[in-house]
């Protein structure tokens, strides 16, 4: 575990967020993961912790946090439960933040204290079922009547559509293809015409909530735009330079879990009258995973770091979500394999790393998108 940021703040946080998961988290994830519940209940609680508004000024009830922090709460949560450690990236990072970084002060003074506290749990629709990675391409339309707005279309794959009191959407005002034909609204549960959908039946991940949400002729007032009209599309780019630290953090702690079951694993485990770990084959293979976890973590402190000195991410973060995802999926995979048939079964935890990671190299951008952001930032190099 890397210390080259570590101080006695970051050190509270991290004993705060490493015994909250052992404490409130950890009895309960294979239960969770099984019924594929949404603990709810759970995130008021974080709210009371201060992990759900990680990042926003305490004058709007935040913690005030900077990234650090946040990379290491997200940490120590996913190392015990990938679910949970999701949910609070995408409350905190997206709808969260989106609000925080873009939204005009009556706004922030209206959403800010309720979402910093988890009094309301938050939701951020871009994804379309035909547009997926394409964001240019959407369909769902909003059409100026008056001081409104009517919106139609509908969003997938949105942590917390069913459960979330509040969403920031991504809605097509101009042309598809044109980066100032976006805007983004807040639109709050209960709205005419605001619904969700079924929850999704996933391989990983089933603590957290995934549906979709439809809009059928939902009237918004204009005060609900965030910023100007068609100002949407260059926001949600934006926000996701900070986003993609957050799913670095989580495939960061997702790998540090799958990681210390294998370590823990083959240091009990005897064959042929030794331990396991002793075999040069397993002993190497650990020591593969922890060099890429601790450069995995170097890119993501590196990313944090920039981000707390407001300074341009986009290649970083990238670099970031790219490699952390592609390193869990891989520690996971031989997690799974050091504890042989005992990795293939729900009586050890390597099965659910294995299940929780992939969504990693998926989730907000897949790891194809983002070699196509860093190739595009290294041209620049040239």
């Amino acid at each position: 575990m890397l210390h080259i940021y570590e101080n006695e703040q970051l050190a509270l946080v991290r004993e705060s967020a490493r015994q909250f998961a052992i404490d409130f988290i950890k009895p309960y994830v294979m239960d969770w993961d099984e019924r594929q519940y949404f603990p709810l209940e759970l995130f008021k609680k974080l709210g009371e912790y201060g992990f759900m508004g990680v990042l926003v000024p305490e004058q709007y009830h935040g913690s005030g946090l900077g990234y650090q922090e946040y990379i290491t709460i997200l940490d120590e949560i996913s190392q015990v439960c990938g679910s949970i450690g999701l949910s609070v990236a995408a409350h905190n990072s997206l709808c969260t933040n989106h609000i925080l970084s873009f939204a005009n002060e009556a706004q922030k003074e209206k959403y800010l204290p309720k979402l910093a506290t988890a009094e309301w749990l938050g939701a951020w629709g871009l994804t379309e079922t035909g547009s997926g990675s394409d964001a240019g391409g959407l369909s769902t339309t909003a059409v100026r009547e008056g001081d409104y707005y009517i919106i139609n279309g509908s969003k997938t794959f949105i942590t917390h559509a069913i459960s979330g009191d509040v969403a920031v959407v991504m809605v097509r005002t101009g042309a598809k293809g044109d980066k100032k034909g976006v805007t983004a609204f807040i639109i709050e549960k209960g709205t005419p015409g605001f619904s969700s959908g079924k929850k999704l039946d996933k391989l990983g991940m089933r603590a957290s909530e995934t549906a979709s949400l439809f809009f059928d002729n939902c009237k918004v007032h204009q005060d609900q735009v965030i910023g100007n009209e068609g100002d949407g599309f260059v926001q949600a780019l934006k926000l996701l330079d900070g986003g993609r630290i957050s799913i670095a953090a989580l495939s960061l702690g997702i790998a540090r879990g799958a990681y210390l079951s294998a370590l823990r694993y083959a240091n009990e485990r005897e064959q042929f009258n030794q331990k396991i770990y002793d075999f040069q084959a397993v002993g190497f293979s650990i020591a593969d995973l922890a060099t890429k976890i601790e450069a995995s973590e170097l890119l993501v402190r590196q990313a944090g770091q920039l981000k707390n000195e407001g300074k341009k991410v986009t290649k970083e973060s990238a670099m970031a979500k790219l490699y952390a995802s592609e390193v869990a999926v891989e520690v996971a995979n031989e997690s799974v394999q050091i504890h042989g048939g005992y990795g293939f079964t729900k009586d050890y935890p390597a099965e659910k790393f294995f299940r929780d990671a992939k969504l990693c190299t998926i989730g907000e951008g897949t790891s194809a998108i983002q070699k196509m952001v860093i190739a595009r930032e290294i041209r620049k190099d040239a």
